[in-house]
């Protein structure tokens, strides 16, 4: 089994933010590969939808804790190696998982894939850090940050102006580049699942 997490948070004043962009392709990438509809999970608290990739069974989570506790909801499907030994063999490792979600540090319009890295930050990250006790799983991070137009980032300043940018829409501008990117990631998503993390880094960073 592979699960596949997008980040962000719920309820519809969230919806198209920056700070739900990995939410959203992970709904995006669900329904263009025919997943069944999303239905909450309560033991969870989160949406879950199934599908297959390939030969890979893929359950794909949104966390319904708001993003900061995000790691409730991840635990609930996953343990580290170290958690399964002696325990149940069939549980799924960190490594079987791919998260999804935004980030400062890159600019709108770009994405990297990643494996046992910090968090940079991201505060959904920490948590899925902390719940699992470890950095060892693959995720994609995806730019929302403004861009200069020689292509620099322009990362928001901290404090208020960050959590304004990050929990701030998207302009239509905006849109139509995460439209071309999110049609990069699915395609990495699917490789990551299909093959491995490093296939997909190796081809798609």
């Amino acid at each position: 089994m592979f699960y596949l997490i997008g980040l962000g948070n719920p309820g519809e004043e969230y919806k198209n933010t920056r700070h739900n962009i990995g939410r959203e392709i992970v709904e995006y990438f669900s329904k263009k590969n025919n997943f069944s509809d999303f239905s909450f999970d309560k033991k969870s608290n989160a949406l879950i939808a199934k599908g297959k990739i390939g030969k890979e069974s893929v359950t794909a989570i949104l966390p319904e804790t708001f993003m900061n506790n995000s790691g409730k909801a991840v635990a609930y499907f996953v343990k580290t190696k170290k958690q399964t030994k002696g325990v149940n063999k069939g549980l799924t490792t960190a490594e079987n998982i791919l998260v999804l979600h935004d980030d400062v540090d890159l600019g709108i319009g770009s994405y990297k894939i990643q494996f046992n890295r910090g968090s940079g930050g991201n505060k959904g990250v920490e948590s899925i850090h902390k719940s699992l006790k470890t950095e060892a799983y693959p995720r994609i991070k995806i730019g929302i940050s403004p861009t200069t137009s020689t292509g620099k980032t322009k990362k928001p300043e901290q404090g208020e102006k960050i959590i304004k940018h990050v929990l701030g829409k998207f302009s239509p501008k905006d849109q139509e580049q995460i439209k071309k990117v999110r049609l990069q990631i699915v395609k990495a998503v699917a490789a990551t699942i299909e093959e491995d993390y490093l296939f997909a880094m190796n081809h798609f960073n």
